[in-house]
């Protein structure tokens, strides 16, 4: 059975509240609870944190053992020259999702740091972005 884990970046734990027009109004623990339960021949975990070290550590502490990371890192895409290096330097693959078109946003969530050392990238799909990494494994 495939393991992977959901990793998430700061102010995802706001899903349902955080503007509702761009994410929508499902909590990620709502959507993650429904994925569980589809794809139940796969063991899922999620991760979330508004910190940059704490991701960090969390992507090198599974990135020997696991078989994927779903990485939407948010706003740190952009910023986290740190998190691009870990994920360099793992072995398991990563994808880097995005709940929305970061190229239809402001011109700074153009640039990512995720990018070239990630297997793919999907964005722009709505929480659907995490169920098509998730394909991407099996």
């Amino acid at each position: 059975m495939k393991k992977l884990i959901i990793i998430n970046g700061p102010n995802i734990n706001l899903l349902g509240k955080r503007e509702t027009n761009i994410y929508g109004n499902l909590t990620f623990t709502e959507f993650f609870e429904t994925v569980v339960k589809k794809y139940s021949n796969v063991t899922l975990e999620h991760y979330q944190s508004n910190i940059e070290g704490e991701l960090i550590d969390k992507i090198q502490e599974v990135g020997y053992s696991y078989d994927g990371i779903i990485l939407n890192a948010a706003a740190y895409t952009h910023t986290s020259v740190g998190i691009g290096d870990a994920i360099k330097a793992i072995e398991t693959p990563v994808v880097e999702v995005h709940i929305s078109n970061t190229f239809s946003r402001e011109e700074f969530r153009h640039q990512s740091y995720i990018s070239p050392n990630a297997k793919g990238v999907i964005l722009g799909f709505g929480l659907q972005s995490y169920e098509l990494a998730i394909q991407s494994f099996l």
